[in-house]
């Protein structure tokens, strides 16, 4: 396997539509619950009538039926566009608009609504703002704390470009975990990942551990990677000792995005996650359909 396609080039050399066909003949292991059910359109109604914003919408995840027919879903807080433009996310990227101040009180009266004891709360990455949004992060943590007593907080931070202020605004406030995806190997980091950097994300996540926090990370694959670079990836984050690690297959949200490479099959999925455990994770989800936050209460449950 070799880099993905830049975008621009492939539009020009005609190989997007040749991968796009190629991208819509999914194997019969990526399937995934079509959206529906008493439980979706209530949790559809909520984030529509809160003027709330949730990642599986953003990012077209495929576990959205699975996940708000189960009750859970992971809030997108600072708006639904993004300042940078990852080659592989659905998110839009545009002008951002104003912080909104309220959110984080709508966020927790949601998880109050929806009477979740795990919430699992993003962003948007916004380096329009002097601290990244790290202070909307504290306050949303700290209002479902007080709205819901009990409610464990999972946050699933951007990299804040690698500002220790910014981070410790958000471990100030006690988040139970705290997740960063490195996303890719550090070789597709130009075409993924343009604007962040893979040792700058490492960092932060050794940072976060050294304050106390439970960490975790993720990564996608079948983007272009070799699978020696996974696990050179998972070294890596042992050694700033991040302790949960989700695994799941890249699919191409749209023509504009990066294809997909290739679909790895489900027994590679089973053997980085042993490979993962042999290296000291305390928990590894690893499957076609896995994304940061898919099982996220099940992920943390037992895990210091």
């Amino acid at each position: 396997m070799g880099r993905p396609i830049p975008r621009r080039a492939a539009h020009q050399s005609g190989m997007v539509e040749d991968m796009a066909t190629r991208n819509r003949k999914k194997p019969v292991w990526i399937t995934a619950k079509l959206p529906g059910g008493k439980n979706y359109s209530e949790i559809r109604g909520l984030v529509r009538d809160g003027r709330l914003h949730t990642v599986c919408q953003s990012a077209r995840c495929p576990n959205v039926g699975e996940c708000w027919e189960s009750r859970t879903a992971t809030f997108m807080i600072l708006g639904d566009v993004c300042t940078r433009n990852c080659g592989f996310c659905a998110v839009k990227s545009e002008t951002p608009a104003p912080v909104d101040l309220d959110e984080p009180r709508r966020v927790a009266e949601a998880v109050k609504m929806l009477g979740l004891r795990y919430a699992v709360v993003t962003s948007v990455t916004r380096d329009d703002l002097e601290m990244g949004g790290a202070e909307i992060f504290a306050g949303t943590i700290r209002e479902i704390g007080k709205e819901v007593p009990g409610c464990k907080v999972e946050v699933l931070i951007p990299d804040f470009r690698g500002s220790e202020e910014a981070l410790s605004i958000v471990l100030d406030a006690s988040p139970d975990v705290l997740n960063h995806n490195v996303e890719t190997v550090p070789r597709l980091y130009p075409t993924v990942r343009p604007q962040a950097d893979f040792d700058r994300s490492v960092e932060l996540l050794g940072r976060a551990r050294v304050a106390g926090a439970l960490t975790k990370s993720g990564l996608m694959v079948g983007i272009g990677e070799q699978m020696d670079e996974v696990y050179d990836v998972m070294k890596t984050l042992r050694r700033v000792d991040c302790r949960i690690l989700t695994v799941g297959q890249y699919l191409s949200p749209s023509l504009k995005h990066l294809p997909v490479e290739r679909f790895v099959e489900p027994r590679e999925f089973e053997e980085i996650a042993l490979e993962g455990k042999r290296m000291g994770f305390a928990h590894v989800e690893s499957g076609p359909l896995v994304r940061s936050s898919y099982h996220a209460g099940e992920q943390a449950a037992g895990t210091s």
